[in-house]
């Protein structure tokens, strides 16, 4: 029923105003108005996503959005230059290098926050 349907994800926010200069400015996303404060993100690859407020909104108890690199060096300079700051989780510590990338167990991927505190990450393809 559903197989043809353009799915599409969303999250809440808080601001959506910090949370759009956040996406627009600071991490350089396409951002398409809509109504109600919410707005789309233009995502490479035809993947929109919609970004909504909400009065009662808590973050994302998952990584909201997964941003693949080709260099994760790099993008964690670019990233931390426009004033983002990584994230270490418990248990992850001794895995996690002082740049905030996490580099075992899997593909090499540094996780940050949203003005609202959704987690989102970029990891190296």
């Amino acid at each position: 029923m559903l197989a043809n349907s353009k799915a599409f994800s969303g999250f809440s926010v808080d601001d959506p105003e910090a949370a759009k200069r956040f996406y627009g400015e600071t991490l350089g996303l396409r951002i398409e108005d809509r109504d109600a404060g919410m707005f789309t993100l233009k995502l490479a690859g035809d993947r929109d996503t919609l970004v909504y407020p909400s009065p009662s909104h808590r973050p994302a108890s998952y990584t909201a959005l997964n941003f693949p690199v080709d260099d994760i060096e790099k993008a964690v300079d670019e990233l931390t230059s426009q004033g983002v700051t990584f994230e270490t989780y418990a248990g992850t510590e001794m895995a996690t290098d002082d740049k905030g990338i996490f580099r075992k167990g899997g593909p090499l991927i540094a996780w940050f926050k949203d003005p609202a505190g959704n987690t989102l990450s970029v990891i190296e393809q």
